[in-house]
């Protein structure tokens, strides 16, 4: 960890939300060797002063840099990938044993005394990463710190290092008080919270029935701990954690009926999403346990457990994310039954999250009527234990035959509404021709030089991240503060350096999207840029990848190169990744020059062979340059491997909230464009009107004036005549 920033001196991946590290981080190892031997030779008194001294230091620089959270807003990424086949090394070259899990290498902790120890391999290495946790004692770091420490406490002779003289990250006064405001308002939800057993029956089967829940016992909802509070009639379900399984969070669920008479959930957590890693049910398993359900939503949980008496455990934010944080609670389990919903998006979610489990453990539940989730399965009286059952396994064979696909191309068929992906709310005429926004497709995306199409990209990216699609930006044109800068105004739809007092407000909502940057800028090697990619998937369980431009993947490494070639190259390792990763990739390509008045074509695209070949949708901005009025740009569909569906559709640029948007048909298509205030649009309609009168007033005095000659030239004489 200090190691890589110390050398590189940044980071590949920075997210708008910074995480709160939930477990003791670990010191370099220049740090550590000095804090040990200050241990070693100076009383326990000195060394807890030395302590304070350290975290002093660390905050008087955060103060310094007056930046709120700062210390903790990159994510980090490895210098160079660390395969398991070098952490076996390693741990063999130490004499350390190891135990080969399915996501994890389980080692012996380094953090507890050996003579407690036995037999325990609680220490827990993630294979894809070299994260490591400690069970027991919560301490958790990367593989540098692991390998930092296990140097030290051999260099000395140690048997064990003690987890509470390792120093960790040290909080601001900003991030301490809001650490204890959020501890506050848990106990303070938690404490005026009802148990479900306290509360007269006719109003906890009211509750029940609001929840659609009427199945569910109140010995259930005891044995889970789940309880009601009442001011806002809902659901509380409690966060245990730790060596003392205290109390570390809530989730608050409300439920609301619809107009045809579903119902519709809010869920609400403390602390927030971003910080909140809850396994419900988790201190429910027992060590002896060697199979789970895994369900997207507590409610399904508490239905599993009830009708099977399987132990289950839910994800803390549905089907959104799998923490790998949270991999090694599972290892335990030899079977992970994967049953998160109803839909597509659950059994695409089962897929992906079956990948990280180990794919020889895992079985998923399919979707579809006769499988819906778990809370609606036992409130229609069906077989839990039968549906469980009849799971498939995630692990499958080079080759298929139609009998293994029939269940998901009839599922296809089913939800065409689902299968075509997420809507856009911003661009309905969008959704018309593309459908919506769908996994493992690749999306090339052109336009002319100045014409916003980093402006529309972000908008359009923005729209799905909204709806919880997990994004990663990758801008290489332009820095990350002035491309956050545009999301957020087009979040918040006005100019926030007008209305500074809404900075705060608007931030902090935008801070709790699923949004995360790469902190490239300038040419990149494509090998670095696909590792933090990948990296960033396997961490956060990235959707939409938009790398802003091809142009900048081609280094300077590859000068002497054919440059068509290595674009091809480029483009064919997207398109890869997009399909093995089950990860929508949009890439962003210059044109070629082409003359102002002509529009650009699929074979403009620079490069275009490639690029239109191994696309599944091509997508170009329009844009009229000898044109100022409403109308100048467009957004052309020239590609749609989805249905074949393509089109063209006016879009109008609205500059005080940098959106793009596409204007009413009709007499409003102006005043929608143009956005101004009523009065200018009274005075502008005043104008129009003046300007049609004097017209008319004009074409009167031309046609009088046209008709005097003939009428002086007229052959009939007499004053009658000439009146005439």
């Amino acid at each position: 960890m200090w190691r890589s920033l110390l050398q590189k001196g940044t980071t590949c991946v920075l997210r708008v939300a910074a995480p709160r590290i939930l477990h003791q981080r670990l010191l370099s190892s220049s740090q550590l060797r000095l804090f040990r031997q200050s241990l070693l030779h100076s009383p326990v008194e000195d060394a807890c002063v030395s302590r304070h001294k350290g975290a002093g230091f660390f905050l008087a620089q955060d103060k310094i840099r007056g930046y709120k959270k700062d210390a903790k807003s990159t994510v980090e990424f490895p210098l160079s990938p660390i395969t398991v086949t070098d952490i076996k090394q390693y741990l063999r070259s130490k004499d350390v044993p190891f135990h080969d899990g399915y996501s994890c290498l389980h080692i012996p902790s380094i953090f507890i005394n050996s003579t407690t120890r036995k037999d325990s391999f609680s220490l827990f290495i993630d294979k894809t990463t070299g994260q490591f946790l400690c069970k027991d004692t919560l301490v958790e770091g990367s593989w540098e710190d692991l390998q930092d420490c296990v140097e030290v406490m051999q260099k000395d002779g140690e048997d064990f290092l003690r987890p509470h003289v390792l120093l960790g990250y040290p909080e601001s006064v900003e991030e301490q008080e809001e650490r204890e405001r959020e501890l506050r308002e848990v106990q303070g939800i938690w404490s005026s919270a009802v148990p479900f057993t306290d509360l007269p029956e006719e109003e906890a089967q009211l509750i029940k029935t609001m929840f659609q829940i009427s199945k569910i016992s109140n010995a259930t909802f005891k044995k889970f701990g789940v309880r009601l509070f009442k001011p806002t009639k809902s659901l509380v379900f409690p966060w245990f954690g730790g060596p003392d399984s205290s109390l570390k969070g809530i989730k608050l669920l409300s439920a609301q009926r619809t107009d045809d008479d579903s119902v519709t959930y809010n869920e609400a957590t403390v602390p927030k999403c971003s910080s909140y890693y809850n396994l419900f049910g988790l201190p429910l398993v027992s060590r002896l346990d060697s199979e789970v359900v895994i369900t997207g939503h507590e409610l399904d949980t508490l239905a599993v457990s009830q009708a099977t008496g399987l132990p289950s455990v839910a994800l803390p934010r549905g089907v959104s994310c799998l923490p790998p944080v949270l991999l090694p609670y599972l290892e335990q389990f030899k079977r992970v039954t994967l049953w998160l919903g109803g839909d597509i998006r659950s059994w695409e979610a089962s897929k992906i999250f079956s990948r990280k489990l180990g794919l020889r453990r895992c079985a998923l539940v399919r979707p579809g009527e006769y499988h819906p989730c778990a809370s609606e399965a036992l409130a229609r009286g069906k077989n839990l234990n039968r549906i469980i059952k009849a799971s498939i396994p995630a692990a499958h064979k080079s080759i298929v035959s139609f009998k293994q696909l029939r269940e998901d191309v009839y599922g296809e068929l089913v939800n065409t509404d689902q299968v075509a992906g997420v809507k856009w709310k911003r661009f309905s005429e969008l959704n018309r021709i593309l459908k919506g926004h769908r996994k493992g497709e690749l999306t090339v995306f052109t336009g002319p030089t100045g014409s916003g199409k980093t402006t529309f990209i972000s908008e359009l990216a923005l729209d799905l991240c909204m709806q919880g699609v997990n994004t990663l930006w990758g801008s290489f044109e332009i820095n990350n503060v002035r491309l956050a800068k545009i999301m957020l105004t087009q979040f918040a739809m006005q100019r926030l350096e007008e209305n500074l007092e809404q900075y705060d407000f608007w931030a902090d909502k935008f801070e709790e999207l699923p949004l995360y940057f790469m902190t490239f800028h300038g040419q990149q090697n494509i090998k670095t840029v696909l590792d933090t990619m990948q990296h960033a998937v396997y961490l956060y369980d990235i959707n939409h990848v938009v790398i802003d431009n091809l142009q900048f993947m081609m280094g300077q490494e590859s000068l002497s190169l054919d440059k068509f070639a290595v674009q091809d190259h480029i483009i064919g390792v997207f398109r890869k990744f997009a399909t093995n990763s089950s990860c929508h990739v949009t890439l962003i390509i210059h044109p070629r020059k082409e003359e102002d008045d002509r529009e650009l074509q699929t074979a403009s695209i620079f490069g275009s062979a490639k690029a239109s070949q191994e696309a599944d949708n091509v997508l170009i901005l329009q844009e009229k340059k000898l044109v100022t009025c409403p109308g100048r740009r467009s957004l052309q569909v020239t590609k749609n491997r989805f249905d074949g569906d393509v089109g063209i559709f006016p879009l109008e640029f609205i500059k005080s909230s940098l959106t793009f948007s596409a204007p009413l048909k009709g007499k409003h298509k102006l005043r929608k464009v143009a956005a101004k205030s009523e009065n200018e649009e009274e005075e502008q309609g005043n104008a129009v009107a003046l300007n049609k009168e004097e017209g008319k007033k004009e074409k009167t005095e031309k046609v009088t004036k046209t008709k005097t000659p003939r009428t002086v030239k007229s052959p009939v004489k007499g004053g009658e005549a000439s009146q005439k």
